[in-house]
């Protein structure tokens, strides 16, 4: 049996701030005890707070493939992005691996099998510091979509799949122009040749975004495999989603998508970094303004780890109806019931033993500590 205890902390609790002490035993949560303790780790009032879990971060193809025809070795691309999102305060990662070559032919299918065998093979070395589960984002107007998804069959780390369409002209970028700012920029074409690809992108999204939803539904259903949409825009993309089996509504573009998304009893999604900068960068709807009129339930650092527990801090400080736990929530428990881990995201007796320990320090938080089970790792 081991067992840890810390006290003189500020506990996050699901439905209060409590002074406190927590003991650790076993990995999961034994105790919790208001006031101090005569002996533990003292956490000199620092919050307590459950480990954050992350649903959506595209972050590891970062670390994988750092410049144009650059590859780095796949289990040091893990380890890397591990060590980056342990540091930060998660404890649980869903990592994102693009299913379908929407518009950088740079990376392959054969890529993202590294990548997830990299992961496979981590987790049953014991080398990683969270807990990593797979993310197929699945770009459905690409050709190779169902092609790449099924070189995914047999993973067993597979727990979520996002069905996206990022031809222009619609969901995220509705507006021709704020697709042009993105892409020409991140594609480095002249106008002529941007423009036939775009007509490129949008032909392709017309033969096979449809097909390729219903299929990849079908068998992410018979998988047990949660499903989540992307950038819907409409009522009609929401409806379109619930017939398919939605559980999870990322990154809605209006407030009109956000709020039928909700109502359906979807979990509505949206980007930390959008909550910080207070704005998309894609022109679409605050996250912030949907936070304050209570629109969303999960958070995500999409691409900047650390912007996930400083969202949270700060939505419980900037945003008169939202609390500290309430915003903890958004990082730690929604996200985890919303792909069915029940076992972590609050801090109670008999859950997981997650923990972060975090001090604000000019309202940004300081991750002094990680535990995973009880067993420190950052």
């Amino acid at each position: 049996m081991t067992e840890t205890v810390l006290t003189n902390a500020q506990i996050v609790l699901a439905d209060e701030v409590m002074p406190g002490t927590l003991v650790l035993r076993d990995g999961k949560i034994a105790e919790i005890a208001r006031g101090g303790a005569r002996s533990g780790e003292d956490m000199q009032g620092d919050f307590l707070i459950p480990g954050l879990v992350e649903l959506h971060t595209d972050h590891l193809e970062g670390h994988y493939a750092p410049r144009p025809k650059v590859r780095w070795n796949p289990i040091a691309s893990v380890l890397a992005h591990d060590a980056q999102v342990a540091t930060a305060g998660i404890t649980t990662v869903f990592d994102a691996l693009r299913v379908g070559m929407d518009y950088d032919a740079d990376l392959t299918i054969e890529d993202m099998r590294k990548l997830a065998d990299a992961i496979e093979d981590s987790v049953r070395e014991d080398r990683l510091r969270a807990d990593h589960f797979v993310h197929l984002r699945c770009e459905v107007s690409a050709p190779d979509c169902l092609e790449a998804f099924a070189s995914f069959d047999t993973d067993d780390r597979v727990k979520l799949a996002s069905l996206m369409d990022h031809a222009p002209g619609q969901r995220q970028f509705a507006k021709f122009e704020a697709y042009a700012m993105y892409y020409m920029g991140k594609l480095k074409m002249s106008e002529e040749a941007f423009r036939a690809y775009c007509d490129k992108r949008i032909a392709q999204s017309q033969e096979n975004s449809a097909p390729n939803r219903v299929a990849i539904a079908e068998a992410c259903r018979a998988r047990g495999i949660i499903l989540a949409s992307h950038d819907d825009a409409t009522v009609a993309h929401v409806e379109e989603a619930i017939e398919q089996g939605i559980r999870v509504a990322e990154f809605p573009t209006t407030a009109e998508a956000a709020a039928a998304s909700k109502q359906a009893g979807l979990g509505v999604l949206m980007g930390a970094p959008n909550i910080m900068r207070g704005a998309s960068h894609s022109g679409n709807v605050s996250a912030r303004q949907l936070a304050a009129d209570g629109l969303l339930d999960i958070l995500s650092s999409d691409y900047i780890p650390f912007s996930l527990i400083q969202s949270a801090f700060f939505l419980g400080e900037a945003v008169d109806t939202i609390s500290l736990p309430q915003a903890v929530a958004m990082v730690s428990k929604n996200p985890a019931e919303a792909v069915g881990l029940d076992d972590r995201g609050v801090i109670e007796i008999g859950r997981r033993a997650d923990l972060v320990r975090v001090r604000v320090d000019d309202h940004v938080p300081v991750v002094r500590t990680v535990w995973r089970e009880g067993r420190r790792v950052a």
